[in-house]
Protein backbone atom coordinates (compact mmCIF):
# COMPACT_ATOMS: atom_id res chain seq x y z
CA UNK A 1 0.00 0.00 0.00
CA UNK A 2 1.07 3.72 -0.48
CA UNK A 3 0.42 6.89 1.27
CA UNK A 4 -2.33 7.82 -0.81
CA UNK A 5 -4.06 4.76 -0.89
CA UNK A 6 -7.77 5.17 0.23
CA UNK A 7 -9.35 3.72 3.35
CA UNK A 8 -10.24 0.32 2.99
CA UNK A 9 -12.58 -1.34 5.04
CA UNK A 10 -12.92 -4.78 6.13
CA UNK A 11 -16.07 -6.10 7.73
CA UNK A 12 -15.43 -9.14 10.13
CA UNK A 13 -18.20 -11.35 10.73
CA UNK A 14 -16.80 -12.37 14.05
CA UNK A 15 -13.35 -11.48 15.33
CA UNK A 16 -10.74 -12.12 18.09
CA UNK A 17 -9.74 -9.03 19.80
CA UNK A 18 -6.57 -10.85 22.08
CA UNK A 19 -9.04 -11.51 25.02
CA UNK A 20 -12.81 -12.56 23.56
CA UNK A 21 -15.00 -13.38 20.07
CA UNK A 22 -16.54 -9.86 19.15
CA UNK A 23 -19.13 -10.35 16.43
CA UNK A 24 -19.57 -8.15 13.62
CA UNK A 25 -16.34 -5.74 13.71
CA UNK A 26 -15.44 -3.24 11.48
CA UNK A 27 -11.88 -2.39 10.35
CA UNK A 28 -10.55 0.56 8.44
CA UNK A 29 -6.84 0.18 7.15
CA UNK A 30 -5.12 3.34 5.55
CA UNK A 31 -1.25 2.54 4.75
CA UNK A 32 -0.99 -0.94 5.61
CA UNK A 33 -2.42 -0.26 9.29
CA UNK A 34 -5.57 -0.52 11.06
CA UNK A 35 -7.10 3.13 11.67
CA UNK A 36 -10.10 1.84 13.28
CA UNK A 37 -11.85 -1.08 14.66
CA UNK A 38 -15.19 -0.65 15.57
CA UNK A 39 -17.56 -3.22 17.04
CA UNK A 40 -21.11 -3.44 16.98
CA UNK A 41 -21.38 -3.04 13.05
CA UNK A 42 -24.73 -4.77 12.69
CA UNK A 43 -23.89 -4.89 8.81
CA UNK A 44 -21.23 -4.33 6.96
CA UNK A 45 -20.46 -1.00 5.54
CA UNK A 46 -21.06 0.00 2.43
CA UNK A 47 -17.89 -1.02 0.02
CA UNK A 48 -16.83 -3.25 2.85
CA UNK A 49 -14.82 -7.17 2.11
CA UNK A 50 -16.67 -9.24 4.28
CA UNK A 51 -14.82 -12.10 6.22
CA UNK A 52 -17.14 -14.56 7.14
CA UNK A 53 -15.90 -17.00 9.78
CA UNK A 54 -13.23 -16.32 12.75
CA UNK A 55 -10.58 -13.22 11.98
CA UNK A 56 -7.52 -13.42 13.89
CA UNK A 57 -4.45 -11.48 13.82
CA UNK A 58 -1.97 -12.58 11.34
CA UNK A 59 0.17 -16.07 12.50
CA UNK A 60 3.79 -15.85 12.77
CA UNK A 61 6.12 -18.72 12.17
CA UNK A 62 8.92 -17.93 14.80
CA UNK A 63 10.89 -20.70 13.17
CA UNK A 64 11.56 -21.89 9.99
CA UNK A 65 14.24 -24.03 7.79
CA UNK A 66 12.78 -23.53 3.93
CA UNK A 67 14.32 -25.86 2.52
CA UNK A 68 14.08 -28.88 4.89
CA UNK A 69 10.08 -28.76 3.24
CA UNK A 70 11.53 -31.19 0.60
CA UNK A 71 12.25 -33.89 3.55
CA UNK A 72 8.81 -34.08 3.95
CA UNK A 73 7.74 -37.63 3.35
CA UNK A 74 11.13 -38.81 2.22
CA UNK A 75 12.42 -38.77 5.69
CA UNK A 76 9.56 -41.21 7.48
CA UNK A 77 10.88 -44.61 6.34
CA UNK A 78 12.57 -47.04 8.97
CA UNK A 79 13.50 -45.43 12.39
CA UNK A 80 16.83 -43.17 13.49
CA UNK A 81 17.59 -40.74 15.40
CA UNK A 82 17.81 -36.54 14.85
CA UNK A 83 21.39 -37.52 13.88
CA UNK A 84 20.37 -39.66 11.16
CA UNK A 85 17.62 -37.51 9.99
CA UNK A 86 20.55 -34.68 10.04
CA UNK A 87 22.40 -36.89 7.11
CA UNK A 88 19.65 -36.80 5.01
CA UNK A 89 18.87 -32.60 5.44
CA UNK A 90 22.85 -32.58 4.45
CA UNK A 91 22.31 -33.98 1.27
CA UNK A 92 19.62 -31.45 0.29
CA UNK A 93 21.36 -28.45 1.81
CA UNK A 94 24.32 -29.95 -0.48
CA UNK A 95 22.22 -29.43 -4.08
CA UNK A 96 20.55 -25.69 -3.02
CA UNK A 97 21.58 -23.16 -5.35
CA UNK A 98 20.68 -19.25 -5.39
CA UNK A 99 18.11 -19.95 -7.88
CA UNK A 100 16.24 -23.10 -6.51
CA UNK A 101 16.42 -22.05 -3.35
CA UNK A 102 14.44 -18.69 -4.46
CA UNK A 103 11.82 -20.97 -6.20
CA UNK A 104 11.90 -23.69 -3.18
CA UNK A 105 11.33 -21.09 -0.70
CA UNK A 106 8.54 -19.17 -2.48
CA UNK A 107 6.52 -22.05 -2.71
CA UNK A 108 6.88 -22.43 0.82
CA UNK A 109 6.27 -19.25 2.19
CA UNK A 110 3.36 -19.46 -0.40
CA UNK A 111 2.20 -22.91 1.34
CA UNK A 112 2.54 -20.74 4.80
CA UNK A 113 -0.04 -17.94 3.45
CA UNK A 114 -2.43 -20.37 2.57
CA UNK A 115 -1.97 -21.43 6.50
CA UNK A 116 -2.46 -17.82 7.77
CA UNK A 117 0.96 -17.02 8.75
CA UNK A 118 2.02 -13.81 7.69
CA UNK A 119 5.25 -13.32 8.79
CA UNK A 120 8.15 -16.05 8.98
CA UNK A 121 11.49 -15.62 11.08
CA UNK A 122 13.32 -17.71 8.59
CA UNK A 123 16.51 -19.28 10.15
CA UNK A 124 18.88 -19.21 7.55
CA UNK A 125 22.83 -20.89 7.55
CA UNK A 126 23.22 -22.11 3.98
CA UNK A 127 25.23 -19.05 2.55
CA UNK A 128 27.67 -20.12 0.66
CA UNK A 129 28.72 -22.72 -2.75
CA UNK A 130 29.37 -26.36 -1.97
CA UNK A 131 32.99 -26.41 -0.82
CA UNK A 132 32.31 -22.80 1.12
CA UNK A 133 32.94 -20.60 -1.53
CA UNK A 134 31.35 -17.81 -1.20
CA UNK A 135 28.86 -16.44 -4.06
CA UNK A 136 30.14 -13.18 -6.12
CA UNK A 137 27.39 -12.07 -4.26
CA UNK A 138 28.21 -13.07 -0.31
CA UNK A 139 24.84 -12.88 0.21
CA UNK A 140 23.09 -14.05 -2.86
CA UNK A 141 21.42 -17.34 -0.78
CA UNK A 142 20.11 -14.92 2.01
CA UNK A 143 18.74 -12.28 -0.51
CA UNK A 144 17.12 -15.25 -1.78
CA UNK A 145 14.68 -16.16 0.67
CA UNK A 146 14.18 -12.43 1.12
CA UNK A 147 12.74 -12.18 -2.47
CA UNK A 148 11.07 -15.47 -2.04
CA UNK A 149 9.08 -13.76 0.92
CA UNK A 150 8.17 -10.95 -1.35
CA UNK A 151 6.55 -13.02 -4.37
CA UNK A 152 4.62 -14.91 -1.98
CA UNK A 153 3.11 -11.95 -0.03
CA UNK A 154 4.33 -12.82 3.96
CA UNK A 155 6.59 -10.38 6.25
CA UNK A 156 10.29 -12.16 6.66
CA UNK A 157 12.74 -11.51 9.37
CA UNK A 158 15.96 -13.15 8.31
CA UNK A 159 17.93 -14.57 11.04
CA UNK A 160 21.17 -14.84 9.43
CA UNK A 161 23.00 -18.00 11.16
CA UNK A 162 26.26 -17.96 12.27
CA UNK A 163 27.74 -21.66 12.04
CA UNK A 164 31.19 -22.16 12.48
CA UNK A 165 31.96 -25.86 14.00
CA UNK A 166 30.81 -29.30 13.41
CA UNK A 167 31.18 -29.63 17.45
CA UNK A 168 33.07 -27.73 20.55
CA UNK A 169 36.34 -27.03 18.60
CA UNK A 170 36.15 -28.95 15.62
CA UNK A 171 36.24 -27.65 12.19
CA UNK A 172 33.26 -27.78 9.65
CA UNK A 173 33.02 -30.83 7.99
CA UNK A 174 32.37 -31.78 4.30
CA UNK A 175 28.67 -30.55 4.42
CA UNK A 176 28.91 -27.58 6.36
CA UNK A 177 31.88 -25.67 4.35
CA UNK A 178 28.57 -23.75 2.85
CA UNK A 179 27.46 -22.70 6.29
CA UNK A 180 30.55 -21.75 7.57
CA UNK A 181 32.14 -17.99 7.34
CA UNK A 182 35.38 -18.89 9.25
CA UNK A 183 34.98 -16.30 12.33
CA UNK A 184 32.41 -15.16 13.65
CA UNK A 185 33.79 -11.15 12.55
CA UNK A 186 33.50 -12.50 9.05
CA UNK A 187 30.39 -13.22 9.71
CA UNK A 188 29.06 -10.08 11.07
CA UNK A 189 30.82 -8.43 8.06
CA UNK A 190 29.13 -10.36 5.82
CA UNK A 191 25.44 -9.88 7.06
CA UNK A 192 26.04 -6.33 7.92
CA UNK A 193 25.90 -5.88 3.98
CA UNK A 194 22.03 -7.12 4.12
CA UNK A 195 19.61 -4.42 3.83
CA UNK A 196 16.21 -4.60 5.34
CA UNK A 197 13.15 -3.62 3.08
CA UNK A 198 9.39 -2.89 3.94
CA UNK A 199 8.42 -6.66 4.54
CA UNK A 200 12.27 -7.99 5.64
CA UNK A 201 14.16 -7.41 8.48
CA UNK A 202 17.70 -8.58 9.61
CA UNK A 203 18.35 -10.43 13.00
CA UNK A 204 21.08 -12.83 13.97
CA UNK A 205 20.76 -16.54 15.14
CA UNK A 206 23.53 -18.41 16.61
CA UNK A 207 23.16 -21.88 15.06
CA UNK A 208 24.05 -23.64 18.90
CA UNK A 209 26.38 -23.86 20.81
CA UNK A 210 28.24 -26.30 19.03
CA UNK A 211 28.53 -24.49 16.11
CA UNK A 212 29.94 -21.21 17.18
CA UNK A 213 33.04 -21.76 19.90
CA UNK A 214 32.47 -19.95 22.59
CA UNK A 215 34.67 -17.11 22.68
CA UNK A 216 33.07 -16.24 19.56
CA UNK A 217 29.92 -15.61 21.23
CA UNK A 218 29.72 -12.38 22.16
CA UNK A 219 30.53 -11.19 18.40
CA UNK A 220 27.10 -12.26 17.58
CA UNK A 221 24.82 -10.96 20.94
CA UNK A 222 27.14 -7.50 20.30
CA UNK A 223 26.01 -7.71 16.45
CA UNK A 224 22.88 -7.96 17.50
CA UNK A 225 22.27 -5.92 20.58
CA UNK A 226 23.98 -3.00 18.43
CA UNK A 227 21.10 -3.36 15.84
CA UNK A 228 18.21 -3.61 18.40
CA UNK A 229 17.46 -6.91 16.11
CA UNK A 230 16.19 -9.66 17.18
CA UNK A 231 18.93 -13.25 17.76
CA UNK A 232 17.74 -16.50 18.09
CA UNK A 233 19.67 -19.94 18.73
CA UNK A 234 19.06 -23.80 19.06
CA UNK A 235 19.38 -24.51 22.58
CA UNK A 236 19.29 -28.16 24.01
CA UNK A 237 17.65 -29.69 21.63
CA UNK A 238 19.60 -32.58 22.34
CA UNK A 239 20.78 -34.53 25.29
CA UNK A 240 24.13 -35.05 23.26
CA UNK A 241 24.60 -31.31 22.68
CA UNK A 242 23.95 -30.92 26.45
CA UNK A 243 26.64 -33.61 27.65
CA UNK A 244 29.39 -32.57 24.91
CA UNK A 245 28.88 -28.56 26.18
CA UNK A 246 29.39 -30.36 29.90
CA UNK A 247 32.36 -31.81 28.61
CA UNK A 248 34.20 -29.06 26.88
CA UNK A 249 32.95 -26.06 29.21
CA UNK A 250 31.96 -27.68 32.55
CA UNK A 251 28.05 -26.19 32.21
CA UNK A 252 24.86 -26.42 30.12
CA UNK A 253 24.15 -24.88 27.05
CA UNK A 254 22.22 -22.14 28.56
CA UNK A 255 24.35 -21.16 31.43
CA UNK A 256 27.68 -20.99 28.85
CA UNK A 257 25.20 -18.34 26.63
CA UNK A 258 24.53 -16.25 29.95
CA UNK A 259 27.90 -16.26 30.60
CA UNK A 260 28.66 -14.75 27.44
CA UNK A 261 26.13 -12.54 27.24
CA UNK A 262 23.37 -13.80 24.80
CA UNK A 263 20.90 -14.44 27.21
CA UNK A 264 18.43 -11.11 27.32
CA UNK A 265 14.66 -10.24 26.53
CA UNK A 266 15.71 -9.93 22.43
CA UNK A 267 16.96 -13.33 22.30
CA UNK A 268 14.62 -16.38 21.68
CA UNK A 269 15.86 -20.18 22.64
CA UNK A 270 14.30 -22.35 20.04
CA UNK A 271 13.27 -25.79 21.45
CA UNK A 272 15.04 -25.35 24.70
CA UNK A 273 13.55 -29.12 25.79
CA UNK A 274 16.27 -30.86 27.89
CA UNK A 275 17.02 -27.91 30.58
CA UNK A 276 17.70 -28.24 34.14
CA UNK A 277 16.02 -26.10 36.80
CA UNK A 278 18.65 -23.39 36.78
CA UNK A 279 18.29 -23.60 32.88
CA UNK A 280 14.68 -22.54 33.68
CA UNK A 281 15.65 -19.75 35.94
CA UNK A 282 18.14 -18.38 33.72
CA UNK A 283 16.23 -18.18 30.83
CA UNK A 284 12.80 -16.90 32.54
CA UNK A 285 14.93 -14.16 34.52
CA UNK A 286 16.64 -12.64 31.50
CA UNK A 287 13.15 -12.77 29.77
CA UNK A 288 14.70 -14.55 27.05
CA UNK A 289 11.99 -16.20 24.85
CA UNK A 290 10.84 -19.66 23.77
CA UNK A 291 10.35 -20.94 20.54
CA UNK A 292 8.70 -24.39 20.73
CA UNK A 293 8.18 -26.32 17.96
CA UNK A 294 6.52 -29.53 18.49
CA UNK A 295 4.99 -31.22 15.30
CA UNK A 296 9.41 -31.00 14.53
CA UNK A 297 10.36 -32.25 18.12
CA UNK A 298 7.82 -35.51 18.16
CA UNK A 299 8.70 -35.91 14.68
CA UNK A 300 12.38 -35.87 15.42
CA UNK A 301 11.87 -37.71 19.12
CA UNK A 302 13.55 -34.74 20.22
CA UNK A 303 11.24 -34.69 23.67
CA UNK A 304 9.09 -32.56 25.64
CA UNK A 305 10.17 -28.95 26.51
CA UNK A 306 9.21 -27.53 29.70
CA UNK A 307 7.38 -25.13 28.10
CA UNK A 308 5.41 -24.40 30.96
CA UNK A 309 7.38 -24.06 33.58
CA UNK A 310 9.68 -21.74 31.18
CA UNK A 311 6.44 -19.18 31.22
CA UNK A 312 6.01 -19.21 34.50
CA UNK A 313 9.44 -18.42 35.02
CA UNK A 314 9.11 -15.48 32.85
CA UNK A 315 9.72 -16.44 29.63
CA UNK A 316 7.69 -15.36 26.50
CA UNK A 317 6.50 -18.45 24.08
CA UNK A 318 5.99 -18.74 20.74
CA UNK A 319 5.83 -21.13 18.06
CA UNK A 320 7.35 -22.45 15.15
CA UNK A 321 7.06 -24.78 12.30
CA UNK A 322 11.07 -25.71 11.97
CA UNK A 323 11.67 -28.67 9.42
CA UNK A 324 8.06 -28.65 8.15
CA UNK A 325 6.82 -32.08 8.84
CA UNK A 326 3.76 -29.73 8.68
CA UNK A 327 3.06 -26.47 8.07
CA UNK A 328 -0.31 -25.41 10.46
CA UNK A 329 0.16 -23.14 13.35
CA UNK A 330 -2.84 -24.07 14.67
CA UNK A 331 -1.28 -27.53 15.43
CA UNK A 332 1.96 -26.12 16.45
CA UNK A 333 -0.43 -24.35 19.75
CA UNK A 334 -2.50 -27.15 20.11
CA UNK A 335 0.67 -29.66 20.48
CA UNK A 336 1.91 -27.63 22.88
CA UNK A 337 -1.06 -27.63 25.36
CA UNK A 338 -1.83 -31.43 24.42
CA UNK A 339 2.35 -32.56 24.64
CA UNK A 340 1.69 -31.04 28.47
CA UNK A 341 -1.38 -32.91 29.12
CA UNK A 342 0.32 -36.08 28.36
CA UNK A 343 3.48 -35.15 30.07
CA UNK A 344 1.61 -34.13 33.15
CA UNK A 345 -1.51 -36.08 33.20
CA UNK A 346 -3.42 -33.06 33.97
CA UNK A 347 -5.54 -30.76 31.60
CA UNK A 348 -5.85 -27.12 30.94
CA UNK A 349 -2.32 -25.00 31.03
CA UNK A 350 -2.95 -22.44 28.74
CA UNK A 351 -5.68 -20.65 27.83
CA UNK A 352 -6.69 -21.00 24.16
CA UNK A 353 -6.34 -17.11 24.30
CA UNK A 354 -2.65 -17.91 25.62
CA UNK A 355 -1.97 -20.26 23.13
CA UNK A 356 -3.30 -17.77 20.26
CA UNK A 357 -0.89 -14.86 21.88
CA UNK A 358 1.85 -17.40 20.87
CA UNK A 359 1.04 -17.66 17.93
CA UNK A 360 0.37 -14.06 17.42
CA UNK A 361 1.38 -11.34 18.74
CA UNK A 362 4.50 -13.40 20.76
CA UNK A 363 5.59 -14.71 17.78
CA UNK A 364 5.52 -11.45 16.25
CA UNK A 365 7.96 -9.43 18.87
CA UNK A 366 10.22 -12.69 19.05
CA UNK A 367 10.48 -11.48 15.08
CA UNK A 368 11.01 -7.66 15.92
CA UNK A 369 7.78 -6.54 14.39
CA UNK A 370 6.54 -5.51 18.03
CA UNK A 371 3.46 -3.47 15.96
CA UNK A 372 2.41 -6.77 13.91
CA UNK A 373 -0.62 -9.60 15.63
CA UNK A 374 -3.22 -7.62 17.48
CA UNK A 375 -6.13 -6.46 16.11
CA UNK A 376 -5.91 -2.88 17.15
CA UNK A 377 -5.81 0.52 15.98
CA UNK A 378 -2.19 1.69 14.89
CA UNK A 379 -1.36 -2.46 14.52
CA UNK A 380 0.12 -3.33 11.04
CA UNK A 381 -3.58 -4.63 8.90
CA UNK A 382 -2.03 -8.54 9.31
CA UNK A 383 -5.64 -10.78 9.12
CA UNK A 384 -6.43 -14.49 8.96
CA UNK A 385 -9.94 -15.49 8.61
CA UNK A 386 -10.93 -19.42 9.59
CA UNK A 387 -14.24 -21.07 8.25
CA UNK A 388 -16.42 -21.69 11.39
CA UNK A 389 -18.33 -23.99 8.78
CA UNK A 390 -16.35 -26.95 8.06
CA UNK A 391 -16.37 -30.62 9.25
CA UNK A 392 -13.76 -29.43 11.60
CA UNK A 393 -14.93 -26.53 12.90
CA UNK A 394 -19.11 -26.40 12.48
CA UNK A 395 -21.00 -26.61 16.14
CA UNK A 396 -19.88 -24.95 18.69
CA UNK A 397 -20.66 -21.51 19.09
CA UNK A 398 -18.97 -18.65 17.85
CA UNK A 399 -18.53 -17.28 21.04
CA UNK A 400 -16.05 -20.12 21.43
CA UNK A 401 -14.11 -19.40 18.29
CA UNK A 402 -10.58 -18.95 20.06
CA UNK A 403 -11.31 -22.23 21.58
CA UNK A 404 -12.28 -24.11 18.30
CA UNK A 405 -9.22 -22.65 16.29
CA UNK A 406 -6.56 -24.26 18.97
CA UNK A 407 -8.72 -27.44 19.00
CA UNK A 408 -10.10 -27.80 16.20
CA UNK A 409 -9.09 -26.43 13.02
CA UNK A 410 -6.67 -26.35 10.84
CA UNK A 411 -4.50 -24.66 8.47
CA UNK A 412 -7.30 -26.65 5.50
CA UNK A 413 -9.47 -23.86 7.27
CA UNK A 414 -8.16 -20.99 6.32
CA UNK A 415 -10.04 -18.61 3.94
CA UNK A 416 -8.30 -15.58 3.93
CA UNK A 417 -5.07 -14.23 4.64
CA UNK A 418 -4.40 -10.29 4.31
CA UNK A 419 -0.86 -8.81 5.21
CA UNK A 420 -0.68 -4.95 5.39
CA UNK A 421 -4.33 -4.52 4.07
CA UNK A 422 -3.45 -6.95 1.29
CA UNK A 423 -5.49 -9.84 0.24
CA UNK A 424 -2.75 -12.74 -0.36
CA UNK A 425 -4.96 -15.69 0.29
CA UNK A 426 -8.33 -14.93 -1.01
CA UNK A 427 -11.15 -17.40 -0.44
CA UNK A 428 -8.62 -20.32 0.27
CA UNK A 429 -6.72 -19.67 -3.21
CA UNK A 430 -3.14 -17.45 -3.33
CA UNK A 431 -3.20 -14.59 -5.30
CA UNK A 432 0.35 -14.39 -5.92
CA UNK A 433 1.53 -18.15 -6.43
CA UNK A 434 -1.59 -19.18 -8.40
CA UNK A 435 -1.09 -23.22 -8.13
CA UNK A 436 0.70 -23.35 -5.05
CA UNK A 437 1.35 -27.27 -4.57
CA UNK A 438 2.85 -27.64 -8.34
CA UNK A 439 4.78 -25.10 -7.39
CA UNK A 440 6.10 -26.73 -4.16
CA UNK A 441 5.85 -30.10 -6.58
CA UNK A 442 8.47 -28.83 -9.24
CA UNK A 443 10.74 -26.80 -6.69
CA UNK A 444 11.28 -30.34 -4.47
CA UNK A 445 11.81 -32.32 -7.79
CA UNK A 446 14.81 -29.97 -8.88
CA UNK A 447 16.39 -30.64 -5.88
CA UNK A 448 15.97 -34.46 -6.82
CA UNK A 449 17.52 -34.33 -10.20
Amino acid sequence: MTSTERTRTYWLEHAWLGTRVEPDVALDVRDGRITAVREGAAAPPPGAEILRGLTLPGLANAHSHAFHRALRGTVQIGSGTFWTWREAMYSVADRLTPETYLDLARAVYAEMALAGITTVGEFHYVHHAPGGTPYTDPNAMGDALIEAAADAGIRITLLDTCYLSSGFGEPPDTHQHRFSDGTADAWAERCSVLKERDHARIGAAIHSVRAVPAEQLATVARWAEERRAPLHVHLSEQTAENAACRDAHGRTPARLLADHGVLGPRTTGVHNTHLTDDDVALLGGSRTGTCMCPTTERDLADGIGPAAALQRAGSPLSLGSDSHAVVDLLEEARAMELNERLRTRTRGHWTAAALLRAATADGHAALGWNDTGRIETGARADLTTLALDSVRTAGPPPGLGAETAVFAATAADVRHTIVGGRHVVRDGAHTLVPDVPRALARAVEALRA
